[in-house]
Formats: structure tokens, C-alpha cells, sequence
């Protein structure tokens, strides 16, 4: 996997941002997060990777005795957006490591049985990647999550952005369009099956607007999972 750059600009944006991250009015975080926990994903007795944690918004939520997580490593590329999360989850299964999801991620194989990947992926520009780290990470029949701005949107200008608490300017964070196949084929490509694929709307939606998010539920085929030697 290629090592890259330690410099980034998606890093620097989001460090800004996380002064009132929690704080915007931001239908696109509170979307996914519905759209999270409203999926058909089990998480009791098991050991999760949560990509792009954050604030721990989601983390806190998988925390929480009624998930039944068993292990949770969250991974974000943002010096501030972590420093938020720790303050905000303090438990012990909850481990945050600072890390460029671009590189090889520093975990075992087969270490988990659920990655979920948050809103991450629009600011990556090669996918596939990715995919292969979270598969490697899996064990057999593990699942992977994925929640996107909506490419449709994408199409039409939408970005991840924030106004600055320094500036007030309006900041748009470097982003990456990248079709609905490409989603689906980087996952085929690393081995896993195409479990669900669902489209989400505001609740004040139109029937003739465009999906705001696109979320992706694969399933790691066994053949596909490493095996130990």
C-alpha cells in the first residue's frame, strides 16, 4: 500500500473545524449517524474499527452498554478531532489512534469483525486502498459499513464544508467525486459481497430531491479473509 504524504490538507481543514464541529448545523453528520444506527449491523461481542471518528459523535453511541461492542478502535487523521473524542469517551474499550487511512492501517489482520467508514471516503482519492485495509483488518464474514455524501450530490456542487471561527470565511475541505460503481466495484474488487445499499433523504425532503447520503453494507467473503500460515 503506498505510504502517503504526512502532509495534508483534508488534516488542516478538519483541525480548524473542530472548534464547532459539534456545534454546526450540519444535516449531512446528523443524517449519517440516523443512518448508522439505523442499519442492520450487530455490534454485541464484537470488535469494531471506526474509521474517521471525529469528535466521537459515533463512537460515544457504539460505546454505550446497549451496542455490546466488545473492542473499538477509532482512527482519525485530525490532531484536533481526536482530542475532542477522548474527552468526550472515556472508556476502556475505546482506544483512538491518530492515522492517514491511505496508509497501512496499524492493526492486525483479522482483527475485527465490523469496520465503519463515516463520511471519510469523498476526501480520498484512490478507494480501493482502502477497501483492501478494512478486509485485511476483518475476519471471515466480517462487514463493512460505508455512509457517503450521495455522488448525485457531489455532482451538483455538494462538499464538506465549514465556516471558519478564525476568518468567518466559508472553507470548502478538498474532496473527491467518486460514483456510485466505484463504491460498489472497489468492494467486489477486495472481496466482499454486496449486502444492502440504501439512499437517504431529509425528513423534510421532497420526493423529487436528490439522496443526501448513499450507505453501503458489504460482507467479507471468507475466501476473501487472510489466514494464518
Amino acid at each position: 500500500m503506498v505510504q502517503p504524504s504526512s502532509k495534508s490538507e483534508v488534516a488542516d481543514a478538519y483541525n480548524e473545524w473542530a472548534e464547532s464541529y459539534d456545534i454546526d448545523h450540519n444535516r449531512t453528520r446528523d443524517l449519517a449517524a440516523q443512518a448508522l444506527r439505523q442499519a442492520d449491523l450487530s455490534f454485541a461481542n464484537r470488535n469494531v474499527i471506526e474509521v474517521g471518528c471525529g469528535t466521537g459523535r459515533n463512537t460515544e453511541w457504539l460505546a454505550r452498554p446497549a451496542a455490546g461492542a466488545t473492542d473499538i478502535v477509532a482512527l482519525d487523521f485530525s490532531e484536533e478531532m481526536l482530542a475532542r473524542a477522548r474527552d468526550r469517551v472515556r472508556d476502556p474499550r475505546v482506544r483512538f489512534i491518530q492515522h492517514d487511512i491511505r496508509a497501512t492501517w496499524p492493526l492486525a489482520d483479522a482483527s475485527a469483525d465490523v469496520v465503519i467508514v463515516m463520511l471519510v471516503l469523498e476526501h480520498v482519492e484512490l478507494l480501493p486502498p482502502v477497501f483492501a485495509e478494512a478486509a485485511r483488518t476483518l475476519s471471515a464474514g466480517g462487514e463493512l459499513f460505508i455512509c457517503e455524501l450521495h455522488p448525485m450530490r457531489q455532482l451538483l456542487g455538494g462538499q464538506a464544508q465549514f465556516t471558519s471561527t478564525q476568518t468567518g470565511e466559508r472553507q470548502l475541505v478538498p474532496a473527491f467525486l467518486h460514483n456510485v460503481s466505484d463504491y460498489v466495484n472497489a468492494g467486489l474488487s477486495s472481496g466482499y459481497e454486496l449486502v444492502h445499499m440504501g439512499e437517504w433523504r431529509d425528513a423534510d425532503a421532497l420526493p423529487k430531491d436528490l439522496p443526501r447520503l448513499l450507505s453501503l453494507r458489504f460482507r467479507l467473503r471468507p475466501s476473501a479473509a487472510p489466514t494464518s500460515i
